[in-house]
């Protein structure tokens, strides 16, 4: 792509960080098509910060009206994306201000996730005041810290298409008679997952939030025993549907991942666990077949990962919306001339109570790692209740019932292995105490 001149830091710059989601051509569009408005010529980047922090400049292009005012219906992004972080070695910083200054970007929006914002924050910190730095957050994770209940973009989009997709799921397992295990993406946060598992309905959804520290495979699997043996016992159902949230595996202790036969441990620029590579859906449904084929009563386990299905999907009508909003709030903070706007020189757009606001990259960052702070789910919030009452588990009540723990343990027993009532609650009752001694 052709390098604009450099005709003064008056030039609007735009990237893309992280993984895709829905709603990013939105933000590129609403920032292109306003700043042009306001007489600035906008430079597409391509590849997140995978070029800037290696000193090239040529894998840009300048966006124009007709480059940008129908893509906010596409996924994907027309600029690409990469996870390069350009903070982990102080020269890759400075090669990136540098390149930034040679394509006369004075102001620069960045679209992505907590990874994103915090590369954003350092190349302001870095600039010390020659660029200003607006991040728009992005991800289908929805674990930015924004205040209150605020998704980050392409996350309703993402919860509507796995709802799609798991309620497909849901009447093969009812048609079928079997179990899906289903993992959805997210990382540190149970967001997504939950927010699936309770607009569906399915059986019972896991969350890592769930879980004070570490936890144990054994534990996971004790819970879906559970639940399927709950299912059986008490509906005389051989199907359902537990959506599982893949942060779990940042939470399983690592020397068991990898005591797992073909599970290799990788990371990414930023040091996270590479999730997709570890087929949590898999070792789960291996793990939780064999019990039950152990004891003579096998059960039939698919496995289903959901994730790369929703990145690049095209976004709804919310997610259209709500970038547009985003992208023009990002070039009214990057443009303003309000001398109190301009005390900052980073800062994260979001739309709270239906105003536009600005947070300052300091407030979103924890002092204890100097790192961007995830927002997980709050298990003690009513929605979080309220989806956990509509589940099937095993839950304290299950074992103030004499009756009820006797039904379970039947279930639980086979012409091969009887299992008795008091071998029942030995065996399953810490699921429903307090977890810390799961780990």
């Amino acid at each position: 792509m052709a390098q604009p001149p450099n005709t003064g830091k008056n030039h609007v710059g735009v990237l893309v960080g992280g993984g895709p989601a829905p709603g990013i051509n939105g933000v590129i569009s609403a920032i292109t098509l306003e700043a042009r408005t306001r007489a600035r010529r906008v430079i597409g980047i391509s590849d997140g910060f995978q070029w800037l922090m290696k000193g090239e400049t040529g894998h840009v292009k300048e966006l124009e009206h007709d480059d940008v005012s129908r893509i906010h219906f596409h996924g994907g992004s027309i600029l690409n994306t990469s996870r390069a972080n350009p903070t982990k070695k102080a020269e890759d910083l400075k090669r990136v201000v540098a390149s930034l200054d040679m394509l006369g970007i004075g102001y620069l929006a960045t679209i992505g996730g907590d990874d994103t914002m915090f590369a954003a924050s350092q190349v302001a910190k870095q600039a010390a005041g020659r660029i200003r730095v607006c991040h728009v957050p992005k991800t289908i994770d929805n674990d930015l810290p924004l205040p209150g209940e605020i998704p980050t973009f392409g996350f309703e989009t993402a919860r509507q298409l796995g709802s799609d997709l798991v309620q497909n799921l849901m009447e093969d397992s009812r048609t079928t008679g079997r179990w899906y295990f289903v993992v959805v993406m997210g990382r540190s946060a149970g967001h997504l997952a939950l927010g699936i598992g309770k607009a569906t309905g399915a059986t019972l959804s896991l969350i890592p939030e769930e879980f004070p520290g570490p936890v144990k495979i054994s534990t996971v699997c004790d819970i879906l025993e559970g639940a399927i043996l709950k299912r059986k016992a008490l509906w005389s159902r051989s199907d359902g549907v537990a959506v599982i949230a893949e942060g779990l595996l940042e939470q399983i202790l690592p020397e068991e991942l990898s005591g797992i036969e073909g599970v290799s441990i990788t990371h990414d620029a930023y040091g996270h666990l590479r999730l997709a590579e570890v087929d949590l859906a898999y070792i789960l449904k291996t793990l939780v077949e064999r019990r039950f084929s152990s004891r003579g009563s096998p059960v039939a386990v698919v496995h289903k990962n959901i994730g790369y299905e929703l990145r690049s999907a095209p976004p709804i009508a919310f997610d259209c919306e709500y970038v547009r909003t985003l992208g023009y709030g990002a070039i009214e903070w990057l443009l303003s001339s309000d001398p109190v706007v301009r005390k900052l020189t980073g800062s994260l757009v979001a739309l709270i109570n239906g105003k536009l606001e600005y947070l300052d990259f300091a407030s979103l960052l924890n002092p204890a790692t100097g790192k961007t702070t995830v927002r997980r789910v709050d298990i003690d919030a009513p929605s979080y209740k309220i989806a956990r009452e509509y589940m099937i588990r095993l839950e304290k009540e299950d074992f103030a019932d004499e009756e009820k723990v006797r039904i379970l343990a039947q279930a639980a027993s086979s012409e091969k292995h009887f299992c008795s009532p008091d071998e029942f609650r030995n065996r399953y009752q810490y699921l429903t105490t307090d977890l810390k001694g799961a780990s």
